[in-house]
């Protein structure tokens, strides 16, 4: 089992820049690929940012490309999004995913979810 904690959610205003946190416990050697993804009320549950452990690539969804960072220190087996340039569209709850297989885009390839934290952005 692997567990997941994510941490750095808040207020804040648009334009601003918050950076999100994920540290992982538990059976970390067993994932390849770590996950941010994002869901707003009454909407589905959407991918954002993606980094392959091993080789570091990453893959982004477009509406975030050029603001955000998704970056992994390995050694602390921490996941972080750098979020810059906020909107009030980016408002939602974050989710750290884990997963054994080389992820990609869609929640069905992630195992292990964190709990969420809050990203509030407004206008």
């Amino acid at each position: 089992q692997v567990q997941l904690v994510e941490s750095g959610g808040g207020l804040v205003q648009a334009g601003g820049s918050l950076r999100l946190s994920c540290l992982a416990s538990g059976r970390t050697d067993s994932t390849y690929t770590m996950g941010w993804f994002r869901q707003a009320p009454g909407k589905e549950r959407d991918f954002v940012a993606r980094i392959n452990k091993s080789s570091g690539t990453t893959i982004y969804a477009d509406s975030v490309k050029g603001r955000f960072t998704i970056s992994r220190d390995n050694a602390k087996a921490i996941t972080y999004l750098q979020m810059n340039s906020l909107k009030p569209e980016d408002t939602a709850v974050y989710y750290c995913a884990a997963s054994s297989r080389v992820g990609f885009r869609n929640t069905r390839e992630y195992d292990y979810w964190g709990q969420g934290t809050q990203v509030t952005v407004s206008s």
